[in-house]
């Protein structure tokens, strides 16, 4: 938690801080510098861990998930060979969420610069507890935002909002493999079973009579 709080949120406000110096103390440079700076981290550290063999697999497994989870939607059987036809994106996955949340908060944080604040270390100390505070209210609108854009994907202007978060789990998934799949399937099993959902078997051939009367 205290690594995310000072890679994500301490290092852009001071590197901000720092950027709008230069251009006269501009509320409005010092906010979007923050905003793009964070955004920036985020994708640098996506692109590092991606190295890391058992990040790799994790990914994996979240491709699997995705896979997983188009089938039922679309009302496939669950089985690993009907799963992997289907893509490793979603539209309601985190990874989308995180991207929002990124975005919302450079709009929501413009007006909380503390400019006008002295000493510095007390204008800074209050932006970061301001953007502390405000993390329930961000990820709340980027949840409902992730609902609604999902629940409109066929319209025009919503598939321009997905499209963006669609492409940053390019870096967050990877095609899984079978044992990947069949674990994403048993999981998923428990979940449909507590709502009362019976899973989607792969369908039975039924013997014709002339077989029968061969048997």
């Amino acid at each position: 938690m205290g690594f995310a709080v000072v890679l994500f949120f301490l290092i852009p406000t001071l590197a901000s801080r720092w950027i709008a110096a230069y251009f006269q103390d501009q509320p409005v440079i010092d906010a979007i510098a923050e905003g793009l700076l964070r955004f920036g981290i985020f994708l640098l550290y996506l692109w590092g861990i991606s190295f890391i063999p058992d990040i790799r697999r994790v990914f994996g497994y979240h491709g699997a998930e995705h896979k997983t989870i188009n089938a039922y939607e679309a009302g496939d059987a669950l089985t690993v060979a009907n799963v992997q036809k289907h893509s490793v994106q979603h539209t309601r996955c985190g990874t989308s969420f995180l991207l929002y949340v990124l975005v919302l908060s450079i709009i929501l944080f413009a007006p909380l610069t503390f400019a006008a604040v002295e000493p510095l270390w007390l204008a800074l100390i209050l932006r970061l507890i301001s953007r502390l505070l405000l993390v329930p209210v961000v990820a709340g609108i980027a949840y409902e935002i992730i609902r609604f854009s999902a629940a409109h994907d066929k319209n025009p202007l919503m598939r321009l909002l997905i499209a963006p978060g669609l492409l940053l789990q390019k870096m967050t998934t990877r095609q899984p493999d079978d044992g990947m799949v069949e674990c994403a399937i048993r999981a998923l099993e428990p979940v449909l079973a507590a709502d009362g959902v019976v899973r989607l078997a792969e369908p039975q051939v039924q013997p014709t009579a002339g077989a029968e009367s061969l048997a």
